[in-house]
């Protein structure tokens, strides 16, 4: 992509504005906060404490909207003690000299930048409190205002803490929110298996429905019943509907038994649907009789049999699982010993650091990201200084908020900051110039500005950033500040950060596209890993570790989604193809997919742990771990990665060998003959030869597509 494409795409997602589900009572609730703050500051402190505990309770306020699953007193609480830390250590350095409060600023905004190995709440949290630190630096004139300035921006957080204790908005509303969307992409899911069999399946609602299961000791002793059991019923749930539709382990393509899967899928996907209105809303799961009939009634057996059999009494038996835990229970609480737990804020601080310093190493694209705004900010200082304007702080400040590990981000977001403070700060100018508001005038006037940002903060950066410019105004106006001091210095000021912010990543990138081979190669090792794991099921079904599996699944779907967000990232970058061509990527992404699918498939007919190994399947993983292992080291090489090992094991005649084309299912015979043996009837609970013999062809066809991929 060019530079001149590049940037119209970031013009056009900075200015764009989303449709997205506003949270009015939410958005009260902080303005509340913030008026309360701003009230009480006029009325026993006079303005400089007033505005320095609004700058508390307004980023404390931010901190809560940010995608975290971690309690929201405790993101304003941090937000807001952390503010009151760097403010007050700001103006204890920048009071004396202007040198040491540069150098303060540099390691203040390297540590902010590193922290965004911690994640996006910690990097956006981390930030902002350099931002605002900025600005509240300069209202103190001593070392005990200082001090009581920064014990106003911690009271500022803890009143919008205590307000979300106080005055809880849809308790457990986002993590039901989450379950419901698992539930209903599993829905989705079935209803697209009727007419696509081998309908690919997005799993990020299941990560972000287990990221929402994590909950601290204290959560899991008071989260609804019906928050805890239905994920893990919902992830058992979807490599059964994938094996009943799919022809080559499943019924055949055509005939009666393809209907009855058809039916039996429709029927899932109601019942799904049902269960997640209900967690939903919180209501008792109302699941339609017919489709109840369907997956009770005893014709299936005469259609079905074998795999396709097996997989519809577990489809049955797993929807029964989920009605029944979806169902709300006064009184029941989940079981903290079998919950997912996350630790403590105060517990988070250890792994975090382990996220920092595993990124301080050269090529780490945080640490670049840190190294680069450390350089814009320090060098926006110093231009603040050295223009003729005042507020001098502006220019850094625009650029520390604006900058993102990314490229397509910091542009977007220094074409949308730019854009909307200059409508902002128009309408906040035309304000103060008609209405010429006092103090509490202007007060009020910066609350609902605050308010206006809060309820629209989800529909897109530019507009948040109009009433955040003119917040800002009000709030100075109400300090004291005249408007002609403030709007001409913002604006220029922010146009100046904005440009460096651009620049910097400009002249010192982390580009995503060179890095694409890399990402690729580690979703092939892991999905790789998670066949294999599937596969030691099979060679022993007694010994081997549930557990292996699921960690491996996890494992291949955290390496699948950081390869589609690398894979957007680069989709916007300004650099020639260095990385993979994006036909390329498309045709290994879709194998990798493919072969994922086919481990999945796999694992929806594990062996019960009585039953015996199944020859070959030893062989088959350990082949097809190292296969895997080897084509990652391949593709990280640039080369064609080969699969002479997997070949030539399902080639021998003591391996599963693949099945070429799924045979249908012949129709009985009304009269047997008389000398016909019957086949034994099959073992429930043993895993049909055709299910491994299909799905092993079936994997070595999707690492084949990864090299036809793959090939120059």
């Amino acid at each position: 992509m060019s530079w001149l494409r590049a940037l119209k795409d970031s013009v056009r997602s900075g200015l764009a504005v989303e449709r997205a589900s506003l949270e009015p009572l939410v958005a009260l609730r902080a303005t509340v906060g913030l008026a309360i703050v701003i009230g009480a500051g006029l009325a026993l402190l006079g303005p400089g404490a007033a505005v320095s505990s609004a700058f508390g309770a307004f980023m404390a306020a931010v901190a809560t909207f940010q995608k975290s699953w971690r309690p929201r007193p405790a993101l304003a609480l941090s937000s807001g003690l952390t503010l009151a830390v760097s403010t007050f250590t700001g103006y204890l350095v920048g009071s004396s000299h202007t040198v040491l409060f540069l150098a303060l600023l540099a390691v203040w905004t390297f540590a902010a930048g590193m922290m965004w190995a911690a994640g996006p709440t910690a990097g956006v949290i981390a930030s902002s409190n350099v931002a605002i630190m900025l600005v509240t630096v300069t209202l103190p004139a001593s070392v005990p205002q200082a001090a009581g300035h920064a014990a106003m921006i911690a009271a500022g957080g803890m009143v919008q803490a205590l307000l979300i204790v106080l005055f809880p908005v849809r308790r457990w509303g986002a993590r039901r929110d989450a379950l419901a969307d698992a539930l209903a992409a599993e829905a989705d899911y079935a209803r697209r298996l009727r007419h696509d069999p081998v309908a690919p399946f997005d799993p990020q609602p299941l990560m972000r429905a287990r990221a929402a299961a994590a909950v601290t000791p204290r959560e899991a002793r008071r989260r609804p019943a019906e928050l805890h059991g239905a994920r893990g019923s919902a992830e058992r749930i979807r490599p059964v509907l994938a094996s009943l539709a799919d022809p080559a382990v499943g019924a055949p393509a055509e005939g009666p038994a393809r209907d009855r899967v058809r039916e039996l899928l429709a029927a899932a996907a109601a019942v799904l649907d049902a269960a997640a209105r209900a967690i939903r809303r919180g209501e008792p799961v109302r699941a339609p009789a017919p489709a109840l009939a369907v997956l009770r009634s005893p014709d299936t057996a005469g259609l079905l049999d074998g795999a396709p059999l097996r997989a519809a009494h577990r489809l049955a038996a797993l929807l029964d699982d989920v009605r029944e835990t979806a169902e709300p229970v006064s009184g029941r609480t989940a079981d903290p010993g079998e919950s997912l737990l996350r630790p403590t804020l105060p517990g988070s601080v250890p792994p975090a650091l382990k996220a920092v310093r595993a990124e301080l190493r050269p090529g780490s694209p945080v640490l670049r990201h840190a190294v680069r705004v450390t350089a814009v900010a320090c060098a926006g200082y110093f231009l603040g200084h050295a223009l003729p304007f005042g507020h001098a702080y502006w220019a850094p400040m625009a650029s520390v908020m604006v900058m993102r590990p990314d490229f397509s981000q910091t542009y977007a977001r220094a074409v949308a900051r730019f854009s909307g403070t200059l409508v902002g700060v128009a309408v906040a100018t035309a304000v103060v110039q008609s209405a010429q508001p006092g103090m509490y005038l202007s007060g009020l006037l910066a609350v609902v500005s605050a308010g206006l940002m809060y309820a629209l903060m989800r529909t897109g950066y530019a507009v948040t950033q109009v009433f955040v410019s003119a917040y800002v105004v009000f709030l100075l106006g109400m300090g004291g500040a005249r408007w002609d001091q403030t709007v001409p210095d913002r604006v220029a000021l922010t146009l100046v950060g904005g440009l460096l912010a651009m620049v910097g990543y400009a002249v010192y990138p982390a580009w995503e596209t060179p890095r694409l081979r890399a990402r690729l190669a580690d979703w092939l090792a892991a999905v790789g890993g998670y066949a294999a794991a599937v596969l030691g099921q099979y060679a022993d079904p007694a010994g081997a570790r549930r557990a292996d599996v699921r960690e491996a699944l996890l494992a291949a779907r955290d390496a699948r989604i950081a390869w589609q967000e690398a894979l957007a990232r680069a989709a916007g970058e300004p650099v020639r193809h260095r990385g993979l061509s994006r036909t390329a990527a498309e045709g290994a992404g879709d194998a990798l997919a493919a072969l994922g699918r086919n481990a999945m498939l796999l694992e929806a007919h594990l062996p019960d742990r009585a039953h015996p190994p199944v020859p070959g399947a030893a062989a088959l993983a350990r082949a097809l771990r190292e296969a895997t292992e080897a084509g990652a080291k391949a593709v990280r090489e640039r080369r064609v990665p080969r699969w002479d090992g997997v070949r030539a094991l399902l080639a021998d005649g003591n391996a599963p060998a693949p099945a070429a084309t799924p045979r249908p299912h012949p129709a009985p015979a009304a009269h047997p003959a008389p000398d016909a043996h019957p086949d034994p009837a099959p073992d429930p609970g043993a895993p049909a030869r055709d299910v491994l013999r299909g799905a092993a062809g079936q994997i070595l066809d999707s690492l084949d597509e990864v090299s036809r991929a793959l090939r120059p």
